[in-house]
C-alpha cells in the first residue's frame, strides 16, 4: 500500500486551505486505497518514521520548518529514493537550505490578487498532466518566483500570462515541475491558495498524478507498490 505523509507546518503565514487540502489528500487515498497521515511535526523527519511513507507533500508549509538534522534525515530519504511533492506556498519554505532549493525549484516572491488564468498543459503524458486540458481555465493565486526553475527541472505547464494580470515572467511562467534527485523524485505545483482549489476534480487529479509519479509507479492496477527507499 502506498503511504503518503501530509506536511503542514507553518513558521509565517498560514493558509486557510490547509484543512481542506488535508481533507483532499485523505479523499484522494481513501479513492486509491493509500495510506495517509498528516502532521505538523518536525519530529517526525527522521530516518526511521520517514521510511515509513513513499511520498512527503508539503501542503502550504511556510518558513523554516525544520532543523538541521530534520533537514538532513529529508535529504538522505530523498536521495535514497524517497518522493517529493511541494504544493503552493512549499515555495515560500525554507529560504536558507540549498538541497530544498534543489527541490522545489524556485522559491516565492510575490503574487498579484487571486484571479481567474488559463493553465497551458505543456506535457500531457506525464501523471500529474495526464487527463488535463491543454487549457485549463481555474482561479487561484498565481505566484510570480525570485528566479524561475533551472534546466535540471521538467516543466509541466506555464500560465498563458496574456489570460490574467501581474504576472513577472512574461517569457514563460511555469506553475509546476519535476526532477530527480539521485534515486529520488520531486515535483512542484503553484496552485492551491484556495480552498475551492482541493474540492475541483481536475485539481485532485493533478496532486493523485503527482504523488503517483513521486513514488515511483504508474496508475495501472498492475504497478501498485511503490519504489523502496534506501540509503544513498
Amino acid at each position: 500500500m502506498l503511504s503518503v505523509l501530509v506536511y503542514t507546518r507553518t513558521a509565517g503565514f498560514r493558509h486557510d486551505s490547509i484543512p481542506a487540502g488535508i481533507e483532499a489528500m485523505r479523499a484522494i487515498g481513501k479513492e486509491a486505497r493509500w495510506h495517509v497521515e498528516s502532521t505538523e511535526t518536525p519530529q517526525d523527519f527522521s530516518e526511521e518514521n520517514l521510511a515509513r511513507f513513499a511520498v512527503v507533500v508539503f501542503l502550504n508549509t511556510t518558513g523554516d520548518v525544520l532543523d538541521k538534522d530534520q533537514e538532513q534525515a529529508f535529504e538522505r530519504y530523498i536521495r535514497g529514493g524517497g518522493g517529493y511533492v511541494g504544493i503552493h506556498s512549499a515555495s515560500d519554505t525554507e529560504y536558507d537550505w540549498g538541497f530544498y532549493r534543489e527541490l522545489v525549484g524556485a522559491y516565492f516572491r510575490r503574487h498579484p490578487p487571486v484571479q481567474q488564468a488559463t493553465v497551458l498543459v505543456v506535457d500531457k503524458d506525464h501523471p500529474a498532466t495526464r487527463g488535463l486540458p491543454e487549457r485549463w481555465v481555474r482561479t487561484d493565486e498565481w505566484y510570480n518566483f525570485r528566479a524561475l526553475p533551472g534546466a535540471e527541472h521538467h516543466i509541466l505547464a506555464r500560465l498563458d500570462t496574456e489570460s490574467y494580470s501581474g504576472s513577472d515572467h512574461p517569457e514563460g511562467h511555469p506553475v509546476a515541475w519535476w526532477r530527480e534527485i539521485d534515486r529520488g523524485r520531486a515535483l512542484y505545483t503553484a496552485g492551491g491558495h484556495t480552498r475551492e482549489s482541493f474540492e475541483e476534480p481536475l485539481f485532485r487529479l493533478h496532486l493523485r498524478g503527482a504523488i503517483l509519479w513521486a513514488a515511483g509507479i504508474s496508475d495501472s492496477p498492475d504497478d501498485a507498490e511503490p519504489r523502496r527507499v534506501v540509503r544513498p
